[in-house]
């Protein structure tokens, strides 16, 4: 039980940079609250006292703002951000690792008895007012978007935004993500969070722009390595490095203005 709670409280230090300390942790997050309300609501649940499990779950909703039905199953190192208007249902199943923020509703969409709500996998971040509802099941890693409404299956390591949930398919592979962070660190440039699948028109103009250097670099060098089948004698010179003290200028501007 006590091995569980230290797993609980390190999760919420590792996924919120708000927290400060472990006595602020118990004492002040209502995450923490409703999922230890709802250790206690499940195992009376599965003792065939629903009642006491339901009065219980009832009173962590008024304690806490979250609704968590004691019939769900909630696996380890489970956080959620904020926390006020999550609602799980009864059938829902929850993996490992599982991050929710505010407003997100794990739900169902028939009356019918059985198997009604969603089933998370591990590692799965559903974003603030997310809706998934129906009993499918969201693949390990996935990311759902805030606001997304999903009502079908999610593939491992998706991003699903928008309503309905629609799939993010990414273009470039992993090595020119890494080259494209690389060149972002060195330039100064951050995105404040902010990923591809976001509309934020600035960020994604200098993503565009940093992907459309790294094609034009391939294909300087493609020609390159033509030029030189063609003609052994020719030679080409190395490109200009970039230095970090170029951008110490860029650097200093965002941090006058509140941005570093």
């Amino acid at each position: 039980m006590f091995e569980r709670l230290r797993e609980d409280v390190k999760s919420v230090f590792h996924r919120d940079p708000a927290a400060r300390n472990t006595f602020e942790v118990l004492t002040n997050y209502p995450g923490l609250h409703a999922l230890l309300f709802h250790r206690l609501s499940h195992w009376l649940w599965t003792l065939g006292l629903k009642w006491l499990a339901r009065t219980l779950s009832t009173l962590a909703r008024w304690f806490t703002g979250i609704e968590i039905h004691p019939g769900a199953t909630i696996g380890r190192r489970f956080f959620i951000d904020h926390g006020m208007g999550v609602v799980i249902g009864e059938t829902t199943v929850i993996g490992d690792d599982v991050t929710l923020y505010q407003g997100v509703t794990l739900g169902g969409t028939s009356w019918n008895k059985g198997k009604r709500h969603p089933t998370i996998g591990n590692g799965v971040v559903v974003g603030a007012g997310a809706k998934i509802l129906g009993p499918f099941e969201v693949g390990e890693g996935a990311k759902i978007g805030s606001n997304s409404v999903v009502t079908k299956a999610v593939p491992a390591g998706a991003t699903v935004v928008g309503i309905p949930g629609r799939i993010i398919v990414r273009r470039q592979t992993e090595d020119d993500d890494v080259r494209r962070k690389e060149m972002e660190e060195r330039m100064g440039f951050d995105a404040y969070g902010v990923t591809e699948e976001m509309p934020d028109p600035v960020a994604r103009a200098m993503r565009s722009l940093l992907d459309h250097m790294h094609a034009v670099d391939d294909r300087i060098e493609t020609m390159c390595k033509a030029l030189r089948k063609v003609n052994s004698e020719y030679q080409n010179g190395a490109l200009p490095p970039l230095h970090e003290e170029d951008f110490d200028c860029v650097r200093e501007q965002d941090e006058s203005q509140g941005k570093g």
